[in-house]
Formats: C-alpha cells, structure tokens, sequence
C-alpha cells in the first residue's frame, strides 16, 4: 500500500533521526535571519540616516552631489503643503561652487561635509 508525497514526509525517516525537510528548512532559515540581519537591516538604517541629514539641510551647509560636485547651499526652495513648507527627497536646492550656480535636488546630494572652524592658512 502506497502512501501519498505528504503524508511520508511527516513520517520520521527509518533512522530514527531527524526528517530531512526540517533540517533543509532550518538551514534556509538560519540563511534567511543571517541575511537579514548582516544586510538588510545595516542599509535601513543608514539610508535611514541619510535621509535624516538631508532633510535637516539648510542655507549655508557645504554639500557634495552625487556627481562629486562641492559647493555651498545658497537656497532651498519646499514645497508648501497646507500653508506649511514640508521638506521633501524632490526639492530643490541652490548651490554655489567657485563661480557656478547650479540648482540639484535634495536626493542627489550624496552627503554634507563638515565646516571647518577656520579657513587653513595660506603660505
């Protein structure tokens, strides 16, 4: 007498040990959480970073645009939703650089570097 796919799958194997479709399913979990928790959720949180910076940008902040452009942020343009300016990915942003004035949007600033206290001495 035959027994159908599933229900020998629920049998223990006749080694008494463990099924091996439990142990294959272990293994892909194990795979699974270490994915997760190695690389899925690193990039959360920095993407969640990043964005918190670019939200937080303002007028005067020195930028580098994802093209490798370094300039100064001379304008911010909102959008204003119900009376209100909301900062949002899709703004634009004025920046200064050398001579050139250019117009990006928030999203493309790959990040903000740090102003220096005092300007380096020139010899």
């Amino acid at each position: 007498m035959t027994q159908p796919f599933a229900l020998a799958l629920m049998q223990p194997s006749p080694g008494g040990g463990p099924m091996p479709l439990t142990g294959i399913l272990f293994q892909v979990l194990m795979f699974v959480a270490i994915f997760y928790f190695f690389l899925i959720r690193p990039q959360q949180r920095q993407k969640k970073q990043q964005e918190k910076m670019l939200l937080a940008l303002k007028k005067g902040d020195e930028i580098v645009t994802a093209g490798g452009i370094v300039a100064a942020v001379i304008h911010l343009q909102q959008k204003v939703v119900e009376g209100t300016a909301v900062a949002s990915l899709d703004d634009l942003i004025t920046i200064k650089s050398g001579e050139s004035k250019l117009v990006v949007e928030r999203g493309k600033i790959a990040r903000v570097t740090p102003k220096s206290a005092e300007p380096p001495a020139s010899a």
